[in-house]
């Protein structure tokens, strides 16, 4: 019969010790991702931007009357145009009903 080499064993200390750390360390990289994901999630402003941009193709080719007042999902939309300056200019703005936050974006009208 072959003789095995002795393998020193770790106690059972040792091994809940790693357990639980491995398990904290996991559970931190889970909450770092949630977060991150969540705040993605709750920034993500691509709805808006192509809702504008439909807007703003309506305006350019006069099919919009200013100003323009609306609303899309949960954002309120203003779009107003002011003279100064020896320029025009078209602003675009929404703004998130229940959180507050805020898009805008302006142009120069061509004359």
């Amino acid at each position: 019969m072959v003789v095995l080499k002795k393998i020193k064993a770790s106690t059972l200390m040792e091994t809940l010790v790693a357990s639980v750390l491995i398990v904290i360390v996991f559970m931190m990289a889970s909450m770092v991702l949630n977060n991150m994901f969540s705040n993605t999630v709750k920034n993500d402003i691509s709805d808006i931007e192509t809702y504008i941009n439909e807007l703003e193709y309506l305006y350019k080719n006069e099919k919009l009357v200013l100003p323009y007042y609306g609303a899309f999902e949960s954002w309120h939309i203003t779009i107003q145009a002011f003279t100064g300056n020896d320029e025009d200019l078209i602003i675009f703005e929404a703004v998130k009903g229940h959180t507050n936050q805020t898009y805008s974006r302006q142009f120069h009208v061509d004359q």
